[in-house]
């Protein structure tokens, strides 16, 4: 039987060592500070190598050194400068063909008693040929109409004198001719008559006094026709039809194909009241301009460099369309009821090949050498593009209501 004491610690004394806090402590520091460095050392060669594996693509995101100021930017971006270089179909015909389209400027005197010239107006003209020491520019007759002195702005805004060679007020073509020493482009006519609806069009000219302006489209109509009016003188006049725009300052420019080739002399737009015009004082009805083809041109131009006026063909009378007779007059023609077109002669020149030929006034003529004459029109477009000045045909006409026939040798006029 024991006994218990409250005051009595029954642990034996331990063999083992008493622990050493210092060197704990020291342990743990050491740890400590191999981590630190090896992280300063880690930092250090993530920055030193990141952009590196970032412009290789190895890492996911992009990397750039040095100070942001933007503190919105979510991710980094590189700015490049990227030049291009275009070349189409388009420019090359552009290159090739507008070094000789030049500006045509319409000099007129201010008054008589000085030598002083204001420029009255500008158009555009196309270098053509080169022949020696003088080169030849087609324009349109009214780009020229009524100048003192013209002068031709090549593309390097250098101004030479032209002097007109001929002019076309029916097909409102002129022809000029300047010193060939500063030209280094001549343009290439192409064919008008091989044209489709739809292919590509480029007018180059100076809208505008726009110099060198290049507008692009399509042929919209290869045989359209307009009524074009000069020296009293109305006549259908077979014209290109183009949606690229053409403005004041544009006449007498190129109308260009795909090849660089000149197709057509631009020379007109429709305005709002339905007429061709030249200039802009009327409204404007976009995308229906109009070109002389080249086909048409070239053989006007030819005549018209060598200096030679363009004799066309008339009869010398004064005449009106049938149509716009009154009909209360119309009796008095005593016409068969089968004659609905025609022309009445109103006057007869005295000496003319009319006069020669018996015509008189009142007489309704019906036929010109086997044509049916429906209009006016009709009439003068025939005649101007298919008789010729001196020859001989056969005139059908009604007088008192008693068919006739006569023969009729044209004579000649010029519109120019």
């Amino acid at each position: 039987m024991g006994y218990y004491d409250d005051n009595r610690t029954e642990n034996p004394p331990s063999t083992d060592p008493a622990p050493n806090h210092s060197e704990r402590r020291r342990g743990r520091g050491g740890w400590f500070f191999a981590g630190f460095i090896g992280a300063i050392v880690g930092i250090v060669c993530f920055l030193i190598f990141a952009p590196i594996l970032s412009s290789l693509g190895v890492l996911p995101y992009s990397v750039t050194t040095g100070s942001q100021s933007n503190s919105n930017v979510t991710s980094p971006t590189l700015t490049r400068d990227v030049n291009v270089n275009v070349n189409t179909s388009v420019t090359n015909a552009v290159a090739k063909v507008s070094p000789a389209v030049v500006a045509v400027i319409n000099l007129q005197k201010a008054n008589f008693f000085d030598n002083q010239y204001t420029e009255s107006g500008i158009g555009s003209g196309i270098i053509y040929k080169v022949l020696g020491s003088s080169a030849y520019v087609v324009t349109n007759d009214h780009v020229v109409s009524g100048a003192s002195r013209i002068e031709v702005r090549l593309t390097d805004n250098k101004k030479v004198q032209a002097t007109v060679l001929g002019t076309d007020a029916l097909y409102d073509l002129a022809v000029l001719k300047i010193s060939s020493s500063d030209i280094k482009t001549v343009a290439q006519f192409g064919n008008s008559s091989t044209l489709k609806r739809g292919e590509p069009a480029i007018a180059i000219g100076n809208p505008l006094d726009f110099s060198g302006s290049v507008t692009e489209g399509i042929i919209s109509s290869t045989s359209r026709t307009i009524p074009v009016q000069s020296n009293n003188t109305t006549v259908e006049a077979q014209v290109l039809q183009t949606d690229a725009a053409i403005n004041p300052g544009n006449s007498g420019g190129a109308l260009v194909n795909i090849a660089g080739q000149v197709i057509g002399i631009t020379s007109s737009k429709i305005t709002s009241d339905n007429t061709s015009s030249s200039d802009s004082s009327q409204g404007v009805v976009e995308g229906i301009g109009f070109a002389i083809p080249i086909n048409i041109a070239k053989p006007v131009i030819s005549k018209l460099e060598s200096g030679t006026k363009i004799q066309r063909p008339m009869l010398g009378v004064s005449i009106v369309d049938l149509s716009m007779v009154p009909q209360s007059e119309i009796s008095q023609l005593q016409l068969p009821s089968s004659v609905t077109s025609g022309l009445v002669v109103t006057d007869v020149q005295k000496g003319s090949p009319a006069a020669k030929s018996g015509l008189q006034a009142g007489d309704v003529i019906t036929e010109i050498n086997g044509y049916k004459i429906s209009s006016y029109l009709s009439f003068s477009t025939y005649m101007y593009n298919n008789l010729q000045a001196g020859q001989t045909v056969k005139i059908k006409y009604y007088r008192t209501g008693k068919e006739s026939t006569t023969d009729l040798t044209l004579g000649s006029t010029t519109f120019s």
